[in-house]
């Protein structure tokens, strides 16, 4: 019982922490972990799993793999996950933890950076559309969702096991930035619009909270502060729609 004891302390952000260990549901999560090279320590399993195909079989390679599994009824899975249909597994993975001299930085890099985005599935969909976009790393400020919250990890759809993905402070963002010669944008609604923005080098692209936006240390750090336009009447979008449209704006321009 103490994977069992271990999915249940990982509900909680300190145990993530402090074992350096986190939670993925789901076969197509797992499958996303398994490619990119996530280690899977473990993994409580139902019967369910083996309904599909699919599920049949990353059994098997997670057997193959000396994967410890534990089999569970349906009721404890249930007990166990965070979501309504695990899809038969709940799995222990260790994530890798990236720093901020493994950020990709060349002269068309982009990355993004996330500043104060509270809710963990925006944070998944923000570093969904960073990797689909062509984002070299994402950067996630003070504030900001946990990278290896459960549920970040799902909205991400696998995005965080591949994209290089950082927690920073500012000093340390800004102080990166400087020093590989990449030019801080920010997100405003009264920036240029993007586009109308190019660019003639690396870019890391700041996103703040859909209330209190980007940061003032960030704004007067930045080198330029860019928009979406929007019709009369719309305040805004779900910053992870803003940041789609503004990641095809700046990605395209290389």
């Amino acid at each position: 019982m103490a994977l069992i004891s271990t999915i249940r302390d990982l509900h909680r952000r300190r145990a993530r922490e402090r074992r350096a260990l986190t939670l993925a549901e789901g076969v197509r999560l797992l499958e996303e972990a398994l490619a990119a090279g996530v280690m899977v320590r473990g993994a409580a399993i139902a019967p369910g799993l083996e309904a599909t195909p699919r599920g049949a079989a990353l059994k098997q390679r997670l057997a193959r793999a000396g994967v410890p599994l534990e089999a569970v009824d349906d009721d404890l899975l249930g007990q166990l996950a965070d979501t309504e249909h695990p899809q038969g597994i709940v799995a222990v993975i260790s994530p890798r933890v990236w720093t901020m001299v493994e950020l990709p930085v060349d002269p068309r890099s982009v990355v993004l950076v996330l500043d104060g985005v509270q809710d963990p599935g925006n944070v998944g969909a923000l570093a969904r559309a960073a990797l689909g976009l062509g984002a070299s790393g994402l950067v996630a400020l003070p504030g900001t969702a946990e990278l290896q919250n459960p549920k970040a990890l799902r909205g991400s759809m696998g995005a965080l096991f591949r994209l290089p993905a950082v927690t920073a402070s500012t000093e340390e963002l800004i102080g990166w930035a400087r020093g590989a010669g990449v030019q801080l944008w920010t997100a405003a609604a009264d920036g240029r619009p993007i586009g109308q923005a190019r660019r003639d080098g690396p870019v890391a692209l700041v996103l703040g909270n859909e209330g209190a936006g980007v940061r003032p240390e960030l704004v007067v750090a930045a080198a330029r502060s860019v928009s979406v336009p929007l019709t009369g009447g719309v305040e805004s979008l779900n910053v992870a729609v803003a940041a789609g449209i503004l990641l095809y704006e700046v990605t395209r321009d290389r």
